[in-house]
């Protein structure tokens, strides 16, 4: 599975979102997960945690009609990114 299917998978949970690819279609994933991740599209006041965040999209993976492999790529994505996102915060403190 190269980067434009995960793409298209990711794209298939999130409907009404626009993912315009910028350089590569990882880079775009990526990018779009860590937005969702850090929780970008809601109110500062709103947002939540990187753990619940992370909860949610497992969840909506999980009960996608997504294939097992699509599902299994898009976890292992969000798990990669939410690393970074932990490590990046860590430094910060």
């Amino acid at each position: 599975m190269d980067g434009k299917d995960l793409l298209h998978a990711y794209r298939q949970l999130w409907v009404n979102r626009s993912l315009t690819v910028e350089k590569n279609e990882i880079e775009t994933l990526f990018i779009a997960i860590e937005k969702d991740l850090k929780d970008e599209m809601t109110h500062p006041r709103l947002r939540k945690s990187f753990n619940e965040k992370f909860h949610l999209a497992i969840k909506r993976i999980v009960s996608s009609l997504l294939s097992d492999n699509q599902k299994v790529k898009l976890i292992d994505c969000h798990i990669v990114v939410l690393e970074k996102l932990k490590k990046n915060n860590e430094g910060e403190r």
